[in-house]
């Protein structure tokens, strides 16, 4: 069956901030198990050093933390680090770049998928 991924990119997460024009890769897309999906976060603001992805499920109005990019270090929370991964390097001084890759295995990835800096 397929699986549609959204794609939501948020401003940032401090209560005052500047909005940043955050570009994504894709807006949606069909999966099936199996697939490997690789979402592209970027912005421009050279001094945010940390790159945040959330999940939110159907039916959920919570967004559950994925894990984050903090200059080129990974952390993941637990539940995500089988089927998800980031790349990324937010240590040099010009736009910043990452990525979250998803293996679609058709239970817990059909989401909004939020990245986030800050």
């Amino acid at each position: 069956k397929d699986k549609r991924i959204s794609f939501i990119f948020l401003c940032c997460l401090t209560g005052v901030c500047l909005c940043v024009d955050v570009r994504q890769s894709v807006s949606d897309l069909l999966t099936k198990p199996g697939d490997n999906v690789q979402i592209f976060c970027s912005h421009d603001k050279t001094d945010y050093r940390v790159m945040l992805w959330y999940q939110r499920s159907p039916g959920d109005t919570a967004m559950k933390l994925i894990g984050y990019l903090n200059y080129q270090d990974v952390t993941m929370e637990e539940q995500y680090k089988r089927n998800f991964n980031m790349t990324g390097d937010l240590r040099v001084d010009n736009a910043k770049n990452g990525s979250l890759m998803i293996q679609i295995t058709g239970r817990d990835e059909d989401a909004v998928y939020y990245c986030a800096a800050s």
